[in-house]
């Protein structure tokens, strides 16, 4: 009998089942749930907030001296920018929350994010200060890069490690599904925006507001991450004197197999769901000629379904394995792009709606569980440094440059069907990944 022949590895052990663990109450883990929810919610909409204005407005006011397409693309290479400093955040991040605790890592990273959207929310456009304004923000999107870098990790470990047993996949999608929450929070501030302000106003001076109201987020999601208490499965390694010293070194030299397969099994999320968020805004508007307004509803709509079939995909997992509900996202994900560009480049808005619905459940279908799978893959003395590491080099290797190579391949070859055989590829990368990877019961080093 195969390993994929069985539902569900053993079950990683509860903190309290090693010596110096406290067991959390029910209150305790309500209270994580919600903060890593609300938290990530907030994080993301301060990075999404940043892709729909690369797509709409940023081109035309930090790249004015070059023509549209060339501008886009510097957009996009600005959103891009990001994912460079995302696996250094991982690292850095990954090696502090190993070594000090999941918490504090957390509250510096939003800190971080806070005050970076904020700051681009304030800065000047090449108008004003020429070809600092580019660098600036290309500086301001690096941080913001770090910052979620080692959020994911920090989210994602505080859920899953206060988990009880047998509910660790639906524990650790609570901070997945603050993606989809806050991607329909940045295009709903975008839509309200735009509607309230006359187009040249939007252009001038009314973009920035999605950014400047990150503060008042930021304030609230600060206050909900310093109630909560250390990780009682981190809080039990440092009682028992267990912490690495070197925890990226050890996942590396202990753990390459499961952090080169994860990190592949990671491609094909963030680059279906960057395409759908970033590129499709470019492309529904630019190229099929839709009103942006149009395409952000369309977006929001996606992203609803999407949050939606997050947590039912957690569910799924938790009856019939992590891999297996991976497995099936990544192969909707490959079997989905070509129909998504033919309904697509039909020109109905509904059938948009329809193409970009089916492509988020394929995105959730993999967040759902992949937050548990990740994380079990490694012992918690490194699970911070594995587990971000393995995310953001995936999310580096397929969302990075996906709205900048779909622009590209759309430039050169004037057809979708370039894009479809890109996103499919993607797919097969991370199925192939995963019919490789062996999930393992948590254990500890020595």
């Amino acid at each position: 009998m195969s390993h994929l022949d069985h539902p569900e590895p053993p079950a990683a052990p509860d903190a309290h089942e090693h010596a110096g663990a406290r067991i959390p109450t029910a209150a305790q883990r309500r209270r994580v749930g919600a903060a890593s929810l609300i938290g990530t919610t907030i994080e993301w909409y301060d990075y999404f907030i940043f892709g729909s204005a690369a797509a709409l407005v940023f081109g035309p006011l930090f790249f004015p001296q070059v023509d549209p397409l060339t501008g886009t693309l510097a957009s996009f290479a600005t959103f891009a920018v990001g994912f460079i400093a995302r696996p250094i955040g991982g690292i850095v991040m990954g090696h502090f929350g190993d070594r000090v605790g999941r918490k504090s890592m957390l509250v510096t990273s939003m800190m971080m994010m806070g005050v970076a959207t904020v700051l681009i929310g304030l800065l000047p456009t090449y108008d004003a200060i020429g070809i600092a304004a580019p660098v600036l923000l290309v500086i301001l999107r690096l941080v913001q890069g770090f910052g979620v870098g080692g959020e994911w990790g920090g989210a994602v470990l505080m859920a899953v490690e206060y988990a009880p047993r047998k509910r660790r996949a639906i524990f650790g999608a609570l901070p997945q599904m603050g993606l989809p929450a806050g991607v329909i929070l940045a295009n709903l501030a975008f839509i309200v925006a735009a509607q309230q302000l006359a187009p040249e106003e939007f252009a001038q001076w009314g973009w920035r507001v999605p950014f400047l109201l990150s503060a008042i987020l930021i304030i609230v999601g600060l206050v909900l991450r310093l109630k909560i208490e250390e990780s009682p499965e981190f809080a039990g390694v440092q009682s028992r004197s267990e912490v690495e010293r070197a925890p990226m070194v050890e996942v590396v030299r202990s753990h390459p197999w499961n952090l080169m397969l994860a990190s592949a099994a990671s491609v094909a999320a963030p680059a279906l769901g960057y395409l759908i968020l970033v590129y499709m805004l470019s492309y529904g508007s630019g190229v099929l000629g839709h009103a942006p307004r149009t395409v952000l509803w369309v977006i929001v709509g996606a992203s609803v379904a999407w949050l939606i079939a997050v947590g039912l995909s957690a569910v799924a997992a938790e009856r019939f394995g992590r891999k297996r509900v991976f497995l099936a996202g990544a192969l909707l994900v490959a079997a989905w792009a070509f129909p998504f560009f033919a309904l697509v480049d039909s020109g109905n808005v509904a059938a948009m709606l329809l193409a970009m619905t089916v492509a988020a459940v394929a995105v959730a279908t993999m967040a759902g569980p992949q937050a548990a799978l990740v994380a079990d893959l490694f012992p918690v003395q490194v699970r911070y440094s594995g587990a971000s590491l393995a995310y953001q080099v995936g999310s580096v290797l397929g969302g990075a440059f996906a709205p900048s190579i779909a622009t590209s391949l759309f430039a050169a070859y004037h057809e979708s069907w370039p894009i479809a055989l890109y996103m499919a590829g993607l797919g097969a990368i991370s199925f192939g990944a995963l019919l490789f990877l062996r999930e393992e019961p948590t254990r500890t080093i020595g």
